[in-house]
């Protein structure tokens, strides 16, 4: 489980830091407080440390003020998804039902990306339920696998979503390779029950970040990877016609960032937002609330 690794990968930051605070205090006969300030800081001295490094790798040629301003809301989101959030998870919380007076509107399956669980959307789940979405949003284990493997998942949560609130039609969106995992479900099961999928920063085209990695679903995610093209041919006009994507040039995590389209897709842009910021941001929110609105999905 994700929020047990993160966990111990917590407690080995933390232990680090008060091992290195101690030596300094040691070292240079000062309070021994200071074991504290480093146990403390050590995570986010980490967090600073992967952001600006995959920031750098993924920098656009031109890039302007609105990298750095990525580069920021990417810290803020990372320290709040990954240390204060994810760690903490426990099993997900099942169909979460609206919260907005009737009448209920079409229900929301979320499904998050490599690495995350389903507390990357502790704010977006609230403002759907709010605005009258019925939500479920699910864990993806294990970890490393094919994404074909989550395939079953999807559909156990749309049937869920169907079977607790009498829809015959869901929403799906998909954060990073979350997306990509609706569309191996789509290219499985069809999609009779869809209504629309909704994309966040999702690799369409792969990812040159993936080639850091050797787990079966980050090899998928390889830029213009087999299993990619494969995923695109099999999809057809009208397939396509129920998509939407949302991406941000400066995306620390998919890159080349303007390649992440399909043909036929309608593609929202959102300038100086890092990667786990797309699941965070008011302005992204407020455009997924807004794709809910269309009266052909009423």
């Amino acid at each position: 489980m994700l929020s047990r690794l993160l966990r111990r990968l917590l407690l080995g930051q933390v232990l680090a830091g008060a091992l290195l605070g101690w030596l300094i205090a040691r070292r240079t006969d000062t309070s021994p407080w200071i074991a504290a300030v480093t146990a403390l800081g050590f995570p986010l001295v980490m967090v600073l440390l992967v952001a600006s490094t995959t920031a750098i790798l993924s920098r656009a040629p031109g890039a302007n003020a609105l990298w750095w301003r990525s580069l920021f809301s990417d810290f803020v989101a990372v320290i709040r998804v990954f240390l204060l959030q994810q760690p903490w998870a426990v099993a997900p919380p099942g169909v979460m039902p609206a919260t907005a007076a009737p009448p209920r509107r079409i229900p929301v399956l979320l499904v998050h990306g490599y690495l995350c669980n389903h507390r990357v959307w502790d704010v977006m789940a609230p403002r759907l339920r709010g605005a009258g979405h019925p939500v479920l949003a699910l864990d993806l284990e294990p970890l490393f696998t094919s994404i074909d493997r989550y395939v079953p998942l999807i559909e156990q949560g749309v049937a869920e979503l169907c079977r607790q609130t009498g829809s015959d039609k869901v929403v799906l969106l998909g954060h990073s390779m979350g997306g990509l995992v609706i569309r191996a479900w789509m290219r499985t099961y069809g999609t009779s029950r869809v209504a629309r999928v909704i994309t966040l920063g999702t690799p369409h085209a792969g990812t040159r970040m993936a080639a850091r990695s050797r787990t079966d679903n980050a090899r998928q995610m390889f830029l213009r990877s087999p299993w990619l093209q494969d995923l695109a041919a099999s999809e057809t006009e009208p397939t396509r016609s129920l998509m939407r994507i949302g991406i941000t040039p400066q995306d620390n995590i998919v890159y080349p960032q303007r390649e992440q389209v399909l043909e036929g897709v309608p593609v929202t842009v959102f300038d100086g937002l890092g990667h786990l910021d797309l699941c965070l941001n008011g302005a992204v929110i407020a455009w997924v609330l807004q794709q809910l609105e269309d009266p052909a999905l009423r």
